[in-house]
């Protein structure tokens, strides 16, 4: 079996320095769609350096490009074709705002393995601190077809009842036709973003957007639209990749609003509302 679970989670975590600038942070958020219009002052927080504040999900990529995939798969216990791996679903807790630039700490390890049936689920998870305490934890879901099937914790079911009502507001965000292309510059060089042929044999038609992309998107988009462009209120942020977004496409963003948490269901608009991102929830002040 390539997965051994008893091995993966007996490993020793891993250390590492990260570091980031911010040009690091302005070619993340660029990568997530900021700076449309390019003079927009709302924008110029994301783009601009003497204006720059940093939206949580760089917390993602900042110093390792994806480091929750990448460096799950090449943990100890842990030998599988990339073409079977699927980023399953992200959970990210902030402990304070993340500087525009900084040198920290970043521990990881595999946090359990779960085996679904016909697929195995590894939830590799990374803790950064640097010099003044913690700064985030991040939790990547990941999800290894034709893993599953050796008698182990099937894990927790992590299905949400759907939010109720009609969303107290509804954004759409298009995709450019570059944007994977532009995204993967921040670390994440997996080919089925990029190259034609390997999608095809992962079995998709062309390549597809990363999902930590509109992981990004979207909690811009609750950030701007109501949370009054305040990176600072978002306190947590999960959801569970529910399907593909093609560059090209359109988003559409709906937000169910509450003092201190925010629902939210992402799907793509050309194809019929298909899902794209569920059971997805921002807590903020």
């Amino acid at each position: 079996m390539p997965i051994d679970a008893a091995k993966a989670l007996a490993a020793d975590p891993r250390s590492g320095e990260i570091r980031w600038e911010r040009r690091d942070v302005q070619l993340y958020h660029l990568g997530i769609g900021a700076g449309r219009p390019a003079t927009d002052p709302d924008e110029l927080r994301y783009t601009l350096e003497s204006r720059l504040h940093v939206l949580p999900s760089f917390a993602t990529v900042a110093g390792a490009g994806s480091p929750g995939v990448i460096s799950g798969l090449s943990m100890p216990g842990v030998d599988v074709d990339l073409a079977k791996v699927l980023h399953g679903g992200q959970s990210l807790t902030l402990h304070r705002p993340i500087p525009v630039a900084g040198t920290a700490t970043a521990t990881g390890r595999i946090a359990a393995v779960y085996d679904k049936g016909k697929a195995a689920v590894l939830v590799m998870r990374t803790e950064v601190a640097d010099a003044d305490g913690p700064l985030w934890t991040n939790d990547a879901q990941i999800f290894v077809r034709g893993e599953g099937g050796w008698g182990g914790d099937r894990g927790p079911a992590g299905r949400l009842d759907p939010p109720t009502g009609e969303p107290d507001r509804t954004v759409e965000r298009g995709i450019r036709e570059d944007q994977a292309l532009l995204y993967r510059l921040s670390g994440d060089y997996n080919p089925l973003h990029a190259d034609p042929e390997f999608a095809k044999l992962a079995g998709f038609d062309r390549p597809i957007l990363h999902g930590l992309c509109t992981y990004g998107i979207t909690l811009k988009a609750v950030v701007d639209t109501l949370l009054g462009g305040d990176v600072s209120r978002v306190r947590s942020y999960g959801t569970r990749f529910a399907g593909v977004v093609y560059p090209g496409e359109t988003l559409r963003i709906r937000m169910w609003h509450a003092p201190d948490s925010t629902r939210v269901a992402v799907s793509a608009v050309e194809r019929d509302d298909a899902p794209v991102l569920a059971d997805t929830i921002v807590e903020h002040s």
